[in-house]
Formats: C-alpha cells, sequence, structure tokens
C-alpha cells in the first residue's frame, strides 16, 4: 500500500507513521520539519528504507505540483495547533491550516483515500453555550462562540476544512474521512499541551502547583489509541464522506485530578492550587464514540493512568531538569 503523511513529523504523524511502517506501508512523508529535527524517533522512521521524506511548504502551490499521484491513501495531519501558538499569531494559523486543505483538493484525484484530521473545537463552543449535550456526538451544531477572539481561529480552520472535504467527496470524488480528535496526548506532543505541560512543571519543582481550570473536566485518549482508530477507519468503506469522533468515552476527568494524578507518577508532592480557566476554553468535553464503534469494532485500550505514567517517562528522559 502507497501511503502519503501530510504533516508526518507531527505529533500524530509519527505514531502514524510508525504504525504504518509496522503494517507494511509504502510510506512518503511530507513536512516542513519545523520541529522535531532533532528527534531519534523522527530520524528511524526518516532512515526506513520504506519511506521517502520531501521536506517542503504545504502552503506552496509548487510543492503540491511536485508531488506524484498514484496513492492508496492520503492522511492530512499538517496543522498549526496549540493554544499558545493560535492566539500568537491567529492569522498564521487561517493561512496555513485553511491553503493545506485547499491545494489538497485542488491536487487530488479520485484514486487515494484521504482523512483530514480535524478537532472537537469545532463545536466547543456549543457545549458552554447549552445547546450541545455532553457526551457528543457528530451531527451536534458547530458554533464559534467569538469570530473576533484569536483562540477561535483553529476551530475555524478545521470547520473550513470538514466543509471542503464533505462538499468536495461527490463532485471531485474525493473520498474522504473526517476525523474529530478529542484531547489525543503522548509522548512527543511538544511542551505546551496540558499533560506534558503539567508534567514537565512537576518535574521542576513547582510549588505551589497553578492549576488553571481546575474545575473542568476533559476525556483524554492515548496517542496509540488515536491512531488505532484512526487506521480503522481508513480501512472501512462505510467512513467515506462522514464525521466521526475519535477520542476515549470511558473515563471524564477533572483537570484538578489530573494535576494530582501527574505529579504522584512524577514523584512530586506539591500544594495544587486551582486557578480560573483561560478564556474561550470549554468547561466538560466527552465524546460519543458510538458511529466509531458501529463502523470499526475500535475500544480504547489505554487507561488514563497507563498513558500519564508512559507519557511522564518519555519527557522524564528527555526534558527532566539536570
Amino acid at each position: 500500500m502507497r501511503v502519503l503523511v501530510l504533516g508526518g513529523a507531527g505529533f500524530i504523524g509519527v505514531h502514524l507513521s510508525r504504525r504504518l511502517l509496522a503494517e507494511g506501508a509504502d510510506l512518503t512523508i511530507v513536512d516542513d520539519f519545523s520541529r522535531g529535527q532533532d528527534d531519534p524517533e523522527l530520524a528511524a522512521i526518516r532512515d526506513h528504507p520504506a519511506v521517502t521524506v520531501v521536506s517542503a511548504d504545504l502552503t506552496s502551490p509548487a510543492t503540491w505540483a511536485a508531488l506524484p499521484h498514484g496513492w492508496d491513501q492520503a492522511y492530512l495531519l499538517a496543522a498549526i495547533v496549540g493554544v499558545r501558538n493560535v492566539e500568537r499569531d491567529p492569522a498564521r494559523v487561517l493561512r496555513v491550516n485553511t491553503l493545506s486543505v485547499l491545494h489538497l483538493l485542488d491536487w487530488v484525484r479520485g484514486e487515494p483515500r484521504v482523512f483530514f484530521s480535524s478537532t472537537s473545537e469545532v463545536y466547543a463552543g456549543g457545549v458552554d453555550a447549552g445547546i450541545v449535550p455532553v457526551p457528543t456526538g457528530e451531527d451536534v451544531p458547530v458554533m464559534i462562540e467569538d469570530v473576533r477572539s484569536p483562540r477561535f481561529a483553529y476551530a475555524i480552520s478545521k470547520l473550513l476544512g470538514e466543509a471542503a472535504f464533505l462538499h468536495a467527496a461527490t463532485p471531485t470524488g474525493v473520498r474522504a474521512v473526517v476525523g474529530r480528535f478529542h484531547n489525543v496526548y503522548g509522548p512527543r506532543m511538544g511542551c505546551d499541551h496540558v499533560v506534558p505541560e503539567m508534567a514537565l512543571r512537576a518535574m521542576g519543582g513547582e510549588d505551589p502547583f497553578l492549576v488553571p481550570g481546575a474545575d473542568q473536566y476533559r476525556s483524554f485518549c492515548f496517542v496509540d489509541d488515536a491512531v488505532d482508530a484512526v487506521v480503522r477507519l481508513m480501512a472501512d468503506d462505510r467512513a467515506v464522506g462522514q464525521v466521526v469522533h475519535i477520542g476515549d468515552d470511558t473515563e471524564e476527568t477533572n483537570i484538578g485530578d489530573l494535576a494530582k494524578l501527574v505529579c504522584r507518577v512524577a514523584d512530586v508532592s506539591p500544594r495544587i492550587l486551582p486557578r480560573p480557566a483561560p478564556p474561550g476554553s470549554v468547561h466538560r468535553r466527552r465524546p460519543d464514540l458510538s458511529r466509531l464503534r458501529s463502523l470499526t469494532g475500535y475500544e480504547p485500550a489505554t487507561s488514563l493512568e497507563e498513558g500519564v505514567e508512559r507519557t511522564v517517562a518519555w519527557y522524564r528522559t528527555r526534558y527532566a531538569p539536570t
């Protein structure tokens, strides 16, 4: 199977690439490699004999003009993510994330099945507005609370991507699967997301330990489980043309309790100090995975405690203070 992974050097991209290689795929990874240059796990993938690496900018038409056709599958994972990145430069988020989608749709032909990586942020505004239930299925109204807020630029870019792929499916023959990720975490996800960010502060000895949004709730999904869901969806014809939630609905965790778990795994006992949640941060998030289960038989395999242990261990080996 010939597979194109756009954004293959990113967090989910590396884990997905490793899984696809284990299943015998011929892989081409396209990325600008703006992160992970010194990552031995990424280096091992790049050096694999079944991998072709293309270092390129997906917002440039020249990149797409140079890409060959003839793929069995294509995954669009490339995007600017993370609240800090989004709030720092929302215009860049909109430009990069939407141009990658539109160029892919101009380039793609009917042969590959395409996976588009979306996010639960597209409906987050509706949860706090009281019009979206929790657990949340795929067919709820989507809502942008304040189009002027930098924080919502990411959700807007992903909404455009969802609409573009779903509307393009019939006239262009694109066979797209839209996967909405819900709080995926694990090794290699950078330092700005909640689990690694807490882990690094805990290992650094922060005391008191500040916990913004300690009264909020999330359902966290370990990255290996999320990748398993993606691979299953891409193997099922019934998933084409659908939006499918990807996550772990077996546990819903209070953020204050998450902080206690991370500190315990990191072997520290600071005083936990709750702080107000960041503006625009949804109070509660938990997916309804009925559609994913009915299509694929997927079940999450990694408990939050096990996933946090594996994540903290990875960050300890690479970022722990000396």
